[in-house]
């Protein structure tokens, strides 16, 4: 079965592809799977949903369409986004979609696209990152897990941590530190691990909800085909940052503050301020951010179709939509008052859970670089301030 988009949808008026893809969620999104979920699923319960998607050709829309993905607009893919947060469907296991995939297409060889692409796109190969360690999450130059050439394998020793959903994953990608005698930067690759290789030990953490969430992954004397090297050897660094580029960009997606302030007016109807003229004002200003981040977003997504480089402008993305997320969900404490604190949604409905959505939201402005790390690079590196 081809798992590549067949349908050309690029020049369908953007009315129309609202259309078809609403109408695609409400069939096609399983109806055993839970809507508007406060939570991450594990594989196990998203792979109906993802293998929908991977059916109809829809799981890539930011890859180019000679590699099996839609080739899409960033306003269809905006579209998708709200579409399939409005009907509630669960966010898949996507590092592969929207992280290795995009660098692959950009930095692997031909051998590599064609062998790990397709495994994509057909959920053979579920992703994890491996870049933060214990003493190196926001300060990625600094990682100490050390890969060694031995023949023609990569010899492998050190520890990962806040892999999102690594338990899930049977691939994961590396920063290594290849020479430890050149600056920090310098002596970096970037290597692609299969989970199952001797060595390897994944041990889930447990978020603010108690849900296995991320996952630490230990490497001793793991060995890797030497083939597995993405770019040059040393050359980790650059690719790094391309990737950290096309993350920000993703992180800084619309899509988890868009839910929030969709669960924001549910939650307002049922406890009954709506059309309340203090609770309209804040959610209208809410509402308009929201329109901003959107437009932010879409520019950037744009700069990604172009093959432009993403510079490090792109921190206030991130930060903008962390912290607007952050603000929605401490307005639907508000608004639900006695409730917030309960650890169930009100009447089982999953969009009527204050407290879920404040603690996702907590640690929006921590992983994929801190609000304040990200502050520092838009000093440094836009704005020209010293250090």
């Amino acid at each position: 079965m081809s798992f590549a988009a067949t349908e050309d949808l690029r020049d369908m008026p953007d009315d129309d592809f609202r259309v078809l893809v609403r109408r695609f969620a409400e069939e096609s999104y399983p109806k055993d799977m839970p809507r508007h979920s406060q939570r991450r699923l594990h594989w196990r319960e998203v792979k109906p949903w993802y293998m929908a998607l991977s059916k109809r050709g829809w799981l890539c829309p930011n890859w180019p369409r000679d590699y099996g993905g839609m080739g899409l607009s960033a306003s269809k893919q905006l579209i998708m986004i709200e579409e399939f947060g409005r009907h509630g469907c669960a966010r898949v296991n996507d590092i592969g979609i929207v992280m290795l995939g995009p660098l692959l297409i950009h930095h692997g060889t031909d051998e590599q696209k064609a062998h790990f692409l397709p495994k994509i796109l057909s959920g053979e190969h579920i992703w994890a990152q491996g870049y933060s360690e214990p003493n190196a999450g926001s300060d990625l130059a600094a990682v100490r897990t050390e890969a060694v050439l031995d023949g023609d394998e990569w010899v492998i020793n050190g520890q990962k941590t806040w892999a999102t959903l690594g338990n899930d994953a049977n691939w994961v990608f590396i920063l290594a530190r290849t020479d430890k005698t050149a600056k920090k930067q310098a002596g970096i690759s970037f290597l692609l691990v299969p989970m199952d290789a001797p060595g390897v030990t994944v041990r889930p953490i447990e978020n603010l909800e108690l849900f296995d969430e991320f996952s630490e992954i230990f490497f001793d004397n793991v060995r890797i085909p030497k083939d597995n090297l993405v770019g040059e050897v040393n050359g980790g660094w650059t690719i790094a940052k391309a990737l950290l580029g096309h993350e920000r960009v993703f992180i800084g997606a619309p899509r988890l503050s868009a839910n929030a302030l969709t669960q924001l007016r549910a939650l307002a109807t049922r406890m009954g301020v709506t059309g309340d003229p203090a609770f309209e004002d804040r959610f209208v200003r809410l509402k308009l951010d929201l329109d901003d981040l959107a437009a932010l977003f879409e520019s950037y997504v744009d700069k990604l179709r172009r093959g432009e480089t993403i510079g490090a402008d792109v921190s206030i993305l991130k930060i903008f939509q962390s912290e607007l997320f952050q603000r929605i969900s401490e307005e639907m404490l508000e608004v639900a008052g006695e409730t917030a604190g309960l650890r169930k949604p009100l009447d089982g409905d999953a969009r009527l859970h204050a407290a879920g959505a404040y603690l996702m939201a907590r640690p929006t402005t921590i992983f994929g670089g801190s609000s304040e790390i990200m502050r520092n690079v838009l000093a440094k590196a836009v704005l020209g301030l010293p250090n």
